[in-house]
């Protein structure tokens, strides 16, 4: 498991250490939707390594459909008294005696043969999963409510910028099947203001750059994702496209960090990118280096037709992060920290789940 990985530990404590300002977190209760997501895990491990090192009484809900997912990933914290296991879909109505301090909201498909094959649970996880999230904090007030946005909701540059900022939009047709993901991210973002404004809740909303890490799934179908499983297995990369892409993106660490912060020091109702300029990266130096890292060669391939219906139709999505760096966030990884801890954090971990 991947606490018991050194490196993976140290990782967690850079974050821990990051956070300037425990005294909103300590002693508070956390409901993590998604909660077996790879930003989900990572949060909730945070969280209870805080636990263990400074006392810290946090309470930590985790909360996911799949009861053997969610024993699965937090399988050593079940008989820790500040660690409870909620299992339920998001799309349904919480549990009426679910009462926290703070809410994160994961909850959603991440990955482009996700968004193909299942669009309608896509659309619906992010929307009315979020509806029952804002009905649920309206009956039983919380202190902030993080719902996880995506880069995404810019769809594609107009050619105008170079970053975007909070405040821009670009094009998107609605009309397609893919626009199921960032459409319904878009709507579930209006709906965040109409609940503040008629119920005066105190919702933020983090805007992720396309995010890696040790705790992502390895079914995850992110072109990304398929890089680092390759480099994992210390085989060729394979490269689905001339890989010209152009993207933000940042480390699960990063992330996690970022998420905290916003929870103290976000303002009610503002978006904020979240994003390390050092991984600005288009997608074929993003496979380059992981290949050069592992000794490997770089292979270009067709994807098949499932899998390029989920792809994004973005080609240059890179995030201006001035927002929450003025507020006094900045990322703690660098480039090269987060591949290399990506890929020797998961190799050790298959190597040891192959020997048990």
């Amino acid at each position: 498991m991947l606490t018991q990985n050194a490196m993976y530990l140290s990782d967690l404590d850079k974050v821990i250490k990051g956070q300037k300002d425990w005294s909103a977190l300590d002693g508070r209760s956390f409901l993590i939707i998604g909660a077996s997501g790879m930003i989900g895990t990572f949060l909730i491990d945070v969280l209870m390594r805080r636990n263990s090192q400074a006392n810290a009484h946090i309470e930590v809900y985790a909360m996911g459909r799949s009861r053997e997912h969610l024993t699965q990933r937090f399988l050593h914290y079940q008989t820790m008294s500040n660690f409870h296991l909620v299992v339920g879909d998001v799309t349904d109505a919480l549990p009426d005696d679910l009462q926290t301090d703070y809410v994160i909201n994961a909850a959603s498909n991440t990955h482009p043969r996700a968004y193909a094959t299942d669009p309608i649970g896509t659309i619906t996880t992010n929307f009315l999963g979020n509806e029952q999230v804002l009905k649920h904090a309206v009956a039983h007030p919380e202190q902030r409510i993080l719902f996880l946005s995506s880069v995404e909701v810019y769809g594609e540059n107009r050619g105008d910028v170079e970053k975007f900022a909070e405040d821009y939009s670009g094009y998107l047709d609605p009309n397609t099947l893919r626009a199921g993901y960032p459409e319904s991210k878009r709507v579930s973002e209006a709906l965040c203001q109409a609940y503040i404004a008629a119920h005066h809740l105190d919702i933020v909303i983090p805007r992720l750059s396309r995010a890696f890490g040790p705790s992502m799934k390895l079914d995850d179908s992110k072109a990304s994702s398929q890089f680092i499983l390759k480099a994992v297995n210390q085989e060729d990369i394979v490269l689905k496209s001339k890989g010209t892409q152009h993207y933000s993106y940042a480390y699960v660490g990063d992330v996690v960090s970022a998420l905290l912060f916003l929870l103290v020091q976000g303002k009610t109702g503002e978006a904020y990118n979240v994003a390390n300029p050092d991984l600005d990266l288009h997608l074929q130096e993003f496979a380059g280096a992981l290949a050069t890292m592992v000794g490997r060669k770089l292979v270009f391939d067709l994807p098949d037709d499932v899998e390029a219906a989920g792809y994004s139709k973005a080609t240059k999505a890179l995030l201006d992060t001035s927002k929450i760096n003025a507020l006094g966030w900045q990322p703690l990884f660098d480039r090269n920290e987060s591949l290399k801890h990506t890929v020797e954090i998961l190799r050790s971990e298959l190597e040891t789940n192959a020997q048990n």
